[in-house]
């Protein structure tokens, strides 16, 4: 995943996560901003911590994304009490065989 990718997916996330709030208030933002900007080294030059910046910086977007995937699945199929057949057949993508009575 390139570098600019990873910033990309993490501001995305972020606007995700903070839906309310402009980003350019927000701490995490500005933190993440100035660290692409302090270890700002072509892919030519070989830099220990810019390495170690992208590492944390993928985990870091993994963990956002997953986050809200998890949230967003944890709300669909949370459990809301019994379910009728037809319901749970629905819900994982089934239909019920039509009675012609």
């Amino acid at each position: 995943m390139s570098k600019t990718h990873t910033l990309r997916g993490l501001i995305q996330e972020l606007r995700y996560a903070i839906p309310d709030s402009g980003l350019k208030d927000n701490l995490a933002f500005q933190y993440i901003v100035e660290q692409y900007r302090k270890y700002n080294t072509t892919d030519q030059q070989l830099c220990k911590a810019r390495e170690e910046m992208d590492f944390i910086a993928n985990s870091y977007l993994c963990y956002l994304r997953s986050s809200r995937l998890s949230r967003q699945i944890h709300d669909e199929f949370h459990g809301k009490g019994e379910r009728s057949v037809q319901d749970t057949a629905r819900m994982v993508g089934f239909k019920l065989p039509h009675d012609p009575k």
